[in-house]
C-alpha cells in the first residue's frame, strides 16, 4: 500500500466556514485551517487533494488552501446529503486507491517528532489494511464522536483490530458493546477525524441506502467484518473547532506547541494576573 491521495470533507451545513478561519500556525505563521490540514496531508505523502465543498464555495477554498498539494481538486457536493454522500463524491478522485481522509473542521497537534497524520499513514503501510485515527475519549464526549470497540493487538503499542463501531453511542451502548481492556475506566475509543481507508469504503457506503441516510460509522462497522482494519491511537491530540470555544482552544495548543510557546506563555500568565479575584 502506498498511499498518494486525500480527501478532506468541509461541505457540511454548519461548519463549512470553520476550514476558513484563520490561525496562527506552530511556526508563527498566519494560515487557514484548511491550509493547516493540507499541510498535514501533504506531509504524510498526499500530494493530491480533493475538498468537498458545498456549490459556490469552490473559489473561497481554493484561495484558503495554501499551495502544498501539488495537484488539487475542489469538488462541490451537489446536494446537502450528508457526511457519507459527501465522501461518495470524492469517488472518480480516488480510483481504486486508498487514501487519507480528514473532516475540515479539526485540527491536529502531534506530541511526537513526526505529525499525526504522518504516524496514521506508516501504520496502514506496514499493515496494508485500513486503519482509522483514534483518541481515548472520556465518555462525557461520546455524543459528538464515532466510536470503535475491538481488541488490543499485544504485538504492537496503541494499534487495535476493530470488531464494532458505533456513530455517537449512548453511554449504556458504549459500556455494553464498545469497552476495550486496557484503558481507564469511564474512557473510549473515539474518532481522531482521519482515516486510512480502502476503495471497498465506497460500495459499503452506497449499500446503505438514501444517500442522506450514508454516514461513514455504520460503512466502517460493516468493513470491519468483510476486511482488517485497524484503529490506531495517534499520539497527539484533536481539536474540534465546531465546538464551545473550539477555535480558541486549537489556537492555544498551537501556540503552545509552536516556537512561540514561552511568549504566549507569558500572555496567558498576564492575562490570568489581571483577572479580578473572588470574592
Amino acid at each position: 500500500m502506498k498511499l498518494r491521495r486525500a480527501v478532506i470533507t468541509a461541505a457540511g451545513r454548519d461548519g463549512q466556514q470553520l476550514p476558513l478561519q484563520r490561525l496562527i500556525d506552530r511556526d508563527g505563521s498566519p494560515k487557514t485551517a484548511l491550509q493547516i490540514v493540507v499541510e498535514e496531508a501533504a506531509a504524510a505523502g498526499a500530494n493530491e487533494i480533493a475538498i468537498v465543498v458545498r456549490p459556490g464555495d469552490e473559489a473561497a477554498f481554493r484561495a484558503a488552501a495554501g499551495g502544498s498539494a501539488s495537484r488539487l481538486e475542489l469538488l462541490p457536493q451537489a446536494d446537502p446529503l450528508g457526511y457519507g454522500h459527501a465522501i461518495q463524491t470524492a469517488r472518480g478522485f480516488v480510483g481504486d486507491e486508498p487514501f487519507l481522509h480528514f473532516v475540515g473542521d479539526h485540527l491536529y497537534v502531534s506530541d511526537a517528532a513526526t505529525r499525526c497524520a504522518q504516524q496514521l499513514v506508516a501504520i496502514a503501510e506496514a499493515e496494508e489494511c485500513a486503519v482509522s485515527a483514534v483518541q481515548a475519549t472520556r465518555e462525557s464526549m461520546l455524543p459528538f464522536y464515532g466510536t470503535v470497540g475491538g481488541r488490543r493487538l499485544a504485538e504492537a503499542r496503541g494499534l487495535y483490530e476493530v470488531e464494532s463501531v458505533v456513530e455517537k453511542p449512548t453511554p449504556t451502548r458504549a459500556e455494553q458493546d464498545l469497552i476495550v481492556p486496557g484503558l481507564r475506566a469511564g474512557h473510549y475509543l473515539c474518532f481522531f477525524g482521519m482515516h486510512v481507508l480502502t476503495p471497498g469504503i465506497f460500495d459499503l457506503l452506497a449499500a446503505l441506502g438514501e444517500a442522506g441516510q450514508r454516514q461513514l460509522s455504520p460503512a466502517l462497522d460493516q468493513l470491519a467484518s468483510r476486511e482488517r482494519y485497524l484503529a490506531y491511537e495517534v499520539t497527539g491530540r484533536r481539536f474540534n473547532l465546531g465546538e464551545t470555544y473550539g477555535l480558541l482552544v486549537a489556537q492555544l495548543a498551537l501556540g503552545l506547541a509552536g516556537d512561540d510557546r514561552a511568549e504566549v506563555l507569558a500572555q496567558i500568565v498576564d492575562l490570568l494576573a489581571r483577572q479580578p479575584q473572588a470574592r
